[in-house]
């Protein structure tokens, strides 16, 4: 069975990928660009996340027991829905209070990162 995170990780790059060139070949034209820069925010903290996943998911090959790496694994995996999808959403629609969903995500992002650095401090 594949590593889950691992998994993640690599659709969520695929994904961060595809929507930035399709961002910048399709969307760039055709949206303010407010809401474009709000885009290309999506895109990338999803691949520096999806990168995240992947480190996350090497990591636990050798802490296979570690709940701080499952709690980092899964605050990103939150963030990238909540923040990236919340911007993403937002750009397309243009429904302004999509953007009170935004900080959730950042919130969950710097969980993940708090429970990746409390797992380097007491692994």
């Amino acid at each position: 069975m594949a590593n889950p995170y691992l998994l993640s990780g690599a659709i969520s790059g695929f994904i961060a990928v595809s929507l930035g060139a399709f961002g910048a070949h399709s969307l760039k034209q055709q949206l303010p660009e407010r809401l474009f820069n709000a885009w290309v925010t999506g895109t990338e903290y999803q691949f520096y996340h999806s990168l995240a996943l992947i480190l996350i998911a090497l990591l636990g090959l050798h802490f296979t027991s570690s709940k701080l790496l499952r709690w980092s694994a899964n605050s990103f995996l939150a963030g990238i829905i909540l923040f990236s999808g919340s911007l993403y959403a937002l750009a397309l629609t243009g429904i302004g209070w999509l953007g009170m969903i935004t900080p959730l995500g950042g919130v969950a992002f710097l969980l993940g990162w708090l429970a990746l650095a409390l797992f380097a401090i007491f692994k």
